[in-house]
Protein backbone atom coordinates (compact mmCIF):
# COMPACT_ATOMS: atom_id res chain seq x y z
CA UNK A 1 0.00 0.00 0.00
CA UNK A 2 1.16 2.99 -0.75
CA UNK A 3 0.10 6.91 0.71
CA UNK A 4 1.02 9.99 -0.99
CA UNK A 5 1.45 13.00 2.33
CA UNK A 6 1.18 16.31 1.00
CA UNK A 7 2.98 19.44 3.03
CA UNK A 8 0.14 20.30 5.47
CA UNK A 9 0.03 21.04 9.36
CA UNK A 10 -1.18 19.33 12.06
CA UNK A 11 -3.53 20.50 14.72
CA UNK A 12 -5.75 19.22 16.73
CA UNK A 13 -6.81 16.10 19.20
CA UNK A 14 -6.46 12.76 19.16
CA UNK A 15 -6.66 9.76 21.57
CA UNK A 16 -3.52 7.53 21.89
CA UNK A 17 -3.65 4.25 21.15
CA UNK A 18 -3.40 1.69 23.94
CA UNK A 19 -0.24 0.32 25.07
CA UNK A 20 0.65 -2.89 23.80
CA UNK A 21 3.25 -3.70 25.88
CA UNK A 22 0.83 -3.01 28.57
CA UNK A 23 -2.26 -5.10 26.78
CA UNK A 24 0.41 -8.02 26.02
CA UNK A 25 0.95 -8.79 29.70
CA UNK A 26 -2.36 -8.30 30.86
CA UNK A 27 -3.82 -10.79 28.29
CA UNK A 28 -1.16 -13.55 29.44
CA UNK A 29 -1.38 -12.49 33.06
CA UNK A 30 -5.16 -13.40 32.85
CA UNK A 31 -4.84 -16.55 31.21
CA UNK A 32 -3.05 -17.66 33.99
CA UNK A 33 -5.68 -17.00 36.19
CA UNK A 34 -7.09 -20.38 36.53
CA UNK A 35 -10.80 -20.60 36.20
CA UNK A 36 -11.30 -17.26 36.89
CA UNK A 37 -12.60 -14.53 34.40
CA UNK A 38 -11.24 -10.84 33.91
CA UNK A 39 -12.23 -7.96 32.19
CA UNK A 40 -9.40 -5.90 29.90
CA UNK A 41 -10.86 -2.92 29.03
CA UNK A 42 -9.17 -0.21 26.14
CA UNK A 43 -7.11 -2.61 23.81
CA UNK A 44 -6.27 -1.58 20.60
CA UNK A 45 -6.64 -4.27 17.72
CA UNK A 46 -2.93 -3.78 16.49
CA UNK A 47 -1.22 -6.84 14.99
CA UNK A 48 1.05 -7.71 17.71
CA UNK A 49 -1.29 -7.84 20.43
CA UNK A 50 -3.73 -10.11 17.92
CA UNK A 51 -1.02 -12.16 17.99
CA UNK A 52 -0.35 -12.66 21.74
CA UNK A 53 -4.59 -13.03 22.06
CA UNK A 54 -4.17 -16.37 18.82
CA UNK A 55 -1.60 -17.71 20.54
CA UNK A 56 -3.19 -17.56 23.97
CA UNK A 57 -6.80 -19.36 22.12
CA UNK A 58 -4.21 -22.00 20.59
CA UNK A 59 -3.12 -22.93 24.03
CA UNK A 60 -6.85 -22.97 25.25
CA UNK A 61 -7.84 -19.74 27.00
CA UNK A 62 -11.99 -18.31 26.00
CA UNK A 63 -10.95 -14.65 24.81
CA UNK A 64 -13.93 -12.74 23.74
CA UNK A 65 -12.89 -9.49 22.40
CA UNK A 66 -15.14 -7.22 21.09
CA UNK A 67 -15.03 -3.31 21.38
CA UNK A 68 -11.66 -3.04 22.44
CA UNK A 69 -12.97 -5.00 25.62
CA UNK A 70 -11.36 -8.87 26.09
CA UNK A 71 -12.91 -11.10 28.47
CA UNK A 72 -10.28 -13.44 29.54
CA UNK A 73 -11.44 -17.24 31.00
CA UNK A 74 -7.80 -17.99 32.35
CA UNK A 75 -6.91 -21.76 32.65
CA UNK A 76 -4.65 -24.03 34.23
CA UNK A 77 -1.63 -23.56 32.08
CA UNK A 78 -0.12 -27.13 33.21
CA UNK A 79 -2.72 -28.76 31.32
CA UNK A 80 -2.89 -26.55 28.28
CA UNK A 81 -2.67 -28.74 25.04
CA UNK A 82 -1.46 -27.17 21.84
CA UNK A 83 -2.91 -28.68 19.13
CA UNK A 84 -2.65 -25.86 16.64
CA UNK A 85 0.93 -23.79 15.81
CA UNK A 86 1.16 -20.38 17.94
CA UNK A 87 0.95 -17.81 15.22
CA UNK A 88 3.15 -14.96 16.94
CA UNK A 89 3.07 -13.05 13.18
CA UNK A 90 5.53 -10.22 13.37
CA UNK A 91 5.62 -9.88 16.73
CA UNK A 92 8.87 -10.44 19.18
CA UNK A 93 7.01 -9.77 22.23
CA UNK A 94 4.22 -12.28 21.76
CA UNK A 95 6.94 -14.86 20.92
CA UNK A 96 9.69 -14.44 23.80
CA UNK A 97 6.80 -14.22 26.21
CA UNK A 98 4.86 -17.05 24.96
CA UNK A 99 7.83 -19.99 24.63
CA UNK A 100 8.33 -20.45 28.23
CA UNK A 101 4.60 -20.18 28.96
CA UNK A 102 3.21 -22.79 26.43
CA UNK A 103 5.83 -24.98 27.09
CA UNK A 104 4.96 -25.16 31.08
CA UNK A 105 2.09 -27.52 29.49
CA UNK A 106 5.23 -30.31 29.34
CA UNK A 107 4.63 -30.87 25.52
CA UNK A 108 6.73 -29.27 22.55
CA UNK A 109 5.12 -26.56 20.88
CA UNK A 110 5.28 -25.53 17.42
CA UNK A 111 5.86 -21.57 16.47
CA UNK A 112 4.53 -19.82 13.44
CA UNK A 113 5.33 -16.23 12.14
CA UNK A 114 7.10 -14.21 9.41
CA UNK A 115 11.03 -14.81 8.08
CA UNK A 116 12.20 -11.63 10.08
CA UNK A 117 10.35 -12.74 13.11
CA UNK A 118 12.51 -15.96 13.47
CA UNK A 119 15.66 -14.10 12.26
CA UNK A 120 15.40 -12.52 15.50
CA UNK A 121 17.98 -13.78 18.86
CA UNK A 122 15.86 -16.47 20.84
CA UNK A 123 19.23 -17.95 21.66
CA UNK A 124 19.41 -17.25 25.47
CA UNK A 125 16.26 -19.56 25.83
CA UNK A 126 18.59 -22.54 24.61
CA UNK A 127 20.97 -21.29 27.30
CA UNK A 128 17.96 -22.19 30.23
CA UNK A 129 17.24 -25.75 28.65
CA UNK A 130 14.65 -24.91 25.83
CA UNK A 131 16.05 -26.26 22.50
CA UNK A 132 14.48 -25.38 18.99
CA UNK A 133 14.22 -27.02 15.63
CA UNK A 134 13.11 -26.19 12.17
CA UNK A 135 10.58 -27.63 10.56
CA UNK A 136 9.31 -26.29 7.45
CA UNK A 137 8.68 -22.60 7.85
CA UNK A 138 7.77 -23.14 11.74
CA UNK A 139 10.20 -24.06 14.23
CA UNK A 140 9.45 -26.60 16.53
CA UNK A 141 10.43 -25.47 21.20
CA UNK A 142 11.29 -28.40 22.87
CA UNK A 143 12.04 -28.78 26.45
CA UNK A 144 11.15 -25.93 29.40
CA UNK A 145 11.96 -23.94 32.52
CA UNK A 146 11.90 -25.04 35.81
CA UNK A 147 12.25 -23.74 39.37
CA UNK A 148 15.71 -22.50 39.94
CA UNK A 149 18.62 -19.55 40.16
CA UNK A 150 19.00 -18.58 36.30
CA UNK A 151 21.86 -16.14 35.21
CA UNK A 152 20.84 -14.39 32.42
CA UNK A 153 22.25 -11.28 30.02
CA UNK A 154 20.32 -8.05 30.65
CA UNK A 155 21.51 -6.16 27.34
CA UNK A 156 19.54 -8.28 24.54
CA UNK A 157 16.52 -8.12 25.17
CA UNK A 158 14.50 -7.69 28.43
CA UNK A 159 11.80 -9.57 26.94
CA UNK A 160 13.24 -12.40 27.50
CA UNK A 161 13.47 -11.78 31.19
CA UNK A 162 9.64 -10.70 31.05
CA UNK A 163 9.18 -14.74 29.71
CA UNK A 164 10.76 -16.53 32.47
CA UNK A 165 9.32 -14.22 35.19
CA UNK A 166 5.86 -15.09 33.71
CA UNK A 167 6.56 -18.82 33.74
CA UNK A 168 8.43 -19.50 36.87
CA UNK A 169 5.74 -17.07 38.36
CA UNK A 170 3.66 -19.96 38.23
CA UNK A 171 5.87 -22.94 39.96
CA UNK A 172 5.77 -23.96 43.34
CA UNK A 173 9.14 -23.52 43.99
CA UNK A 174 11.32 -19.81 44.74
CA UNK A 175 13.26 -18.82 41.69
CA UNK A 176 15.62 -16.16 41.05
CA UNK A 177 16.74 -14.40 38.32
CA UNK A 178 20.47 -12.97 37.97
CA UNK A 179 20.94 -10.06 35.53
CA UNK A 180 24.58 -10.84 34.33
CA UNK A 181 25.27 -7.45 32.66
CA UNK A 182 23.87 -3.77 31.95
CA UNK A 183 20.04 -3.88 31.95
CA UNK A 184 18.42 -1.95 28.62
CA UNK A 185 14.85 -1.60 28.49
CA UNK A 186 14.55 -2.15 32.31
CA UNK A 187 11.39 -0.08 32.41
CA UNK A 188 9.69 -2.89 30.49
CA UNK A 189 10.81 -4.78 33.44
CA UNK A 190 9.59 -2.73 35.97
CA UNK A 191 6.22 -2.72 34.15
CA UNK A 192 6.26 -6.82 33.90
CA UNK A 193 6.86 -6.46 37.27
CA UNK A 194 3.75 -3.94 38.29
CA UNK A 195 1.12 -5.56 36.09
CA UNK A 196 1.82 -9.21 37.76
CA UNK A 197 1.67 -6.98 40.87
CA UNK A 198 -1.99 -5.95 39.88
CA UNK A 199 -2.91 -9.98 39.14
CA UNK A 200 -1.74 -10.82 42.60
CA UNK A 201 1.92 -11.86 41.66
CA UNK A 202 4.45 -10.57 43.83
CA UNK A 203 8.16 -10.14 42.61
CA UNK A 204 11.23 -8.84 44.39
CA UNK A 205 14.12 -6.91 43.89
CA UNK A 206 17.53 -7.39 44.61
CA UNK A 207 20.22 -5.32 43.29
CA UNK A 208 20.61 -6.48 39.64
CA UNK A 209 18.43 -9.98 40.45
CA UNK A 210 14.70 -10.63 40.34
CA UNK A 211 13.39 -13.06 43.43
CA UNK A 212 9.97 -15.09 42.26
CA UNK A 213 8.48 -16.39 45.22
CA UNK A 214 6.79 -19.92 44.94
CA UNK A 215 3.22 -21.05 45.11
CA UNK A 216 2.07 -18.10 44.04
CA UNK A 217 -2.14 -17.75 42.21
CA UNK A 218 -2.71 -15.58 39.99
CA UNK A 219 -6.44 -13.43 40.46
CA UNK A 220 -8.64 -12.57 38.00
CA UNK A 221 -10.14 -8.62 38.14
CA UNK A 222 -11.53 -5.52 35.56
CA UNK A 223 -8.31 -3.55 34.30
CA UNK A 224 -7.96 -1.13 31.56
CA UNK A 225 -4.77 -0.78 29.42
CA UNK A 226 -3.45 2.85 30.03
CA UNK A 227 -2.52 4.96 26.60
CA UNK A 228 0.92 4.22 24.71
CA UNK A 229 3.25 6.58 24.51
CA UNK A 230 5.38 4.84 21.91
CA UNK A 231 2.68 5.53 19.13
CA UNK A 232 1.77 8.80 20.57
CA UNK A 233 5.11 10.19 20.41
CA UNK A 234 4.45 10.07 16.58
CA UNK A 235 1.77 12.81 17.08
CA UNK A 236 3.95 14.30 19.61
CA UNK A 237 6.83 15.14 17.14
CA UNK A 238 4.41 16.78 15.24
CA UNK A 239 4.55 19.79 18.03
CA UNK A 240 8.11 20.12 17.41
CA UNK A 241 7.70 20.54 13.93
CA UNK A 242 5.27 23.24 13.41
CA UNK A 243 1.92 21.45 14.39
CA UNK A 244 -0.14 21.58 17.66
CA UNK A 245 -1.43 18.32 18.35
CA UNK A 246 -2.77 17.07 21.88
CA UNK A 247 -2.90 13.19 22.41
CA UNK A 248 -5.51 11.94 25.59
CA UNK A 249 -5.20 8.88 27.13
CA UNK A 250 -1.77 9.64 28.65
CA UNK A 251 -0.43 8.56 32.03
CA UNK A 252 2.60 10.82 32.97
CA UNK A 253 3.43 8.97 35.68
CA UNK A 254 3.83 5.35 33.28
CA UNK A 255 6.12 2.92 33.67
CA UNK A 256 6.60 3.37 29.92
CA UNK A 257 10.13 4.24 28.68
CA UNK A 258 8.82 5.75 26.03
CA UNK A 259 6.97 8.73 28.05
CA UNK A 260 11.16 10.16 27.75
CA UNK A 261 9.98 11.31 24.15
CA UNK A 262 8.94 14.58 25.82
CA UNK A 263 12.35 14.98 27.32
CA UNK A 264 14.34 13.86 24.42
CA UNK A 265 12.14 16.36 22.21
CA UNK A 266 12.75 19.19 23.95
CA UNK A 267 16.20 18.57 24.03
CA UNK A 268 16.36 18.70 20.25
CA UNK A 269 14.66 21.89 20.08
CA UNK A 270 17.23 23.40 21.84
CA UNK A 271 19.99 22.32 19.52
CA UNK A 272 22.60 19.29 18.93
CA UNK A 273 22.44 17.19 21.67
CA UNK A 274 23.45 13.28 22.81
CA UNK A 275 20.42 11.26 24.18
CA UNK A 276 20.80 7.81 25.02
CA UNK A 277 18.08 5.72 24.10
CA UNK A 278 19.27 2.63 25.60
CA UNK A 279 15.84 2.00 27.52
CA UNK A 280 13.48 3.63 24.68
CA UNK A 281 15.07 1.90 21.67
CA UNK A 282 11.60 2.41 19.70
CA UNK A 283 11.91 6.20 20.02
CA UNK A 284 14.88 6.03 17.65
CA UNK A 285 12.99 6.33 14.55
CA UNK A 286 11.34 9.25 15.25
CA UNK A 287 14.10 10.89 17.04
CA UNK A 288 16.38 10.88 14.20
CA UNK A 289 13.51 11.98 12.17
CA UNK A 290 13.31 15.19 14.47
CA UNK A 291 16.68 15.57 14.89
CA UNK A 292 16.87 15.42 10.64
CA UNK A 293 14.69 17.97 10.99
CA UNK A 294 16.92 20.20 13.18
CA UNK A 295 20.23 20.97 14.10
CA UNK A 296 21.02 17.33 14.27
CA UNK A 297 22.40 14.82 17.55
CA UNK A 298 24.24 12.10 18.75
CA UNK A 299 22.41 9.02 19.97
CA UNK A 300 23.92 6.46 21.95
CA UNK A 301 22.64 2.98 23.24
CA UNK A 302 21.84 2.25 19.67
CA UNK A 303 22.74 -1.45 19.36
CA UNK A 304 19.65 -3.17 19.58
CA UNK A 305 18.18 -0.93 16.42
CA UNK A 306 19.51 -3.78 14.28
CA UNK A 307 17.59 -6.45 15.42
CA UNK A 308 14.03 -5.00 15.39
CA UNK A 309 11.29 -5.21 12.71
CA UNK A 310 14.01 -3.80 10.29
CA UNK A 311 17.63 -2.66 11.12
CA UNK A 312 16.41 0.77 11.82
CA UNK A 313 19.25 2.71 12.18
CA UNK A 314 20.23 1.70 8.29
CA UNK A 315 16.83 1.70 7.29
CA UNK A 316 16.36 5.93 8.46
CA UNK A 317 19.62 6.27 7.15
CA UNK A 318 18.86 5.00 3.54
CA UNK A 319 14.87 6.70 4.26
CA UNK A 320 16.39 10.48 5.17
CA UNK A 321 19.26 10.36 2.67
CA UNK A 322 16.36 10.88 0.04
CA UNK A 323 15.13 13.96 2.36
CA UNK A 324 19.09 15.61 2.12
CA UNK A 325 19.66 14.05 5.74
CA UNK A 326 22.61 12.33 6.93
CA UNK A 327 23.39 9.63 9.90
CA UNK A 328 26.94 8.04 10.64
CA UNK A 329 25.95 4.58 12.20
CA UNK A 330 28.46 3.14 14.58
CA UNK A 331 28.40 -0.57 16.74
CA UNK A 332 26.40 1.49 19.47
CA UNK A 333 25.77 5.42 18.49
CA UNK A 334 24.47 6.80 16.03
CA UNK A 335 25.12 10.68 14.81
CA UNK A 336 22.59 12.74 12.65
CA UNK A 337 23.99 15.40 11.29
CA UNK A 338 22.70 18.90 10.67
CA UNK A 339 21.43 19.23 6.79
CA UNK A 340 19.46 21.31 4.69
CA UNK A 341 16.26 19.21 3.86
CA UNK A 342 14.17 19.31 0.74
CA UNK A 343 11.35 17.43 -0.51
CA UNK A 344 12.03 13.59 -1.61
CA UNK A 345 12.29 12.96 -5.69
CA UNK A 346 11.66 9.01 -5.13
CA UNK A 347 8.97 6.82 -3.23
CA UNK A 348 10.27 6.04 0.44
CA UNK A 349 10.60 2.64 1.54
CA UNK A 350 8.70 1.79 4.56
CA UNK A 351 11.05 -1.35 4.93
CA UNK A 352 7.76 -3.18 6.39
CA UNK A 353 8.44 -1.89 9.75
CA UNK A 354 5.81 0.31 11.61
CA UNK A 355 8.12 2.46 13.09
CA UNK A 356 9.61 3.37 10.22
CA UNK A 357 6.63 4.05 8.18
CA UNK A 358 5.25 6.60 10.88
CA UNK A 359 8.48 8.33 11.12
CA UNK A 360 8.66 8.92 7.45
CA UNK A 361 5.37 10.00 7.30
CA UNK A 362 6.06 12.72 10.01
CA UNK A 363 8.53 14.34 8.16
CA UNK A 364 6.70 13.91 4.90
CA UNK A 365 4.31 16.52 6.89
CA UNK A 366 6.85 19.00 6.34
CA UNK A 367 8.40 18.48 2.97
CA UNK A 368 5.77 15.93 1.13
CA UNK A 369 6.18 12.21 0.08
CA UNK A 370 5.33 9.18 -1.36
CA UNK A 371 5.61 6.30 0.88
CA UNK A 372 4.93 2.55 0.23
CA UNK A 373 4.32 -0.05 2.49
CA UNK A 374 1.72 1.47 4.58
CA UNK A 375 0.20 -1.02 5.80
CA UNK A 376 2.90 -1.73 8.44
CA UNK A 377 1.70 0.48 11.21
CA UNK A 378 -1.29 -2.26 11.65
CA UNK A 379 1.46 -3.46 13.57
CA UNK A 380 0.96 -1.13 16.22
CA UNK A 381 -0.97 1.94 15.38
CA UNK A 382 -3.79 0.64 13.14
CA UNK A 383 -5.64 4.38 13.37
CA UNK A 384 -2.18 6.24 12.42
CA UNK A 385 -3.25 7.31 9.22
CA UNK A 386 -6.95 8.09 10.38
CA UNK A 387 -5.09 10.32 13.16
CA UNK A 388 -3.41 11.84 10.96
CA UNK A 389 -6.13 13.26 8.31
CA UNK A 390 -8.00 14.04 11.97
CA UNK A 391 -4.95 16.35 12.71
CA UNK A 392 -5.33 17.79 9.24
CA UNK A 393 -2.76 16.12 7.30
CA UNK A 394 -3.38 15.58 3.82
CA UNK A 395 -3.03 12.10 3.26
CA UNK A 396 -3.97 10.46 -0.32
Amino acid sequence: MKKFISKSTAEGKITSPASKSMAHRMLISASLCKGEVSIICGITPSDDVLATMDCLRALGVKIDYSDNIATVHGIDIFNADPTVALNCRESGSTLRFIIPIALLSGKEITLSGSKRLFERPIDIYEKIGISFEKSGDDIIAKGGISAGEYNVPGDVSSQFITGMIFALSTLNRDSKINITTKIESRPYIDLTISVLNSFGITIHRDGESIIIPGGQMYRGGSFTVEGDWSGAAFMLALNHLGGRVTADGLNSDSLQSDRACVEYFKMLDEGFCEINIENCPDLGPILFTVAAAKDGARFVGTRRLMIKESDRALAMKEELQKFGGELIIEENSVTVRKCDLHSPTVTLNGHNDHRIVMSLAILSSIFGGEIEGCEAVAKSYPDFWNDLITLGIKVS
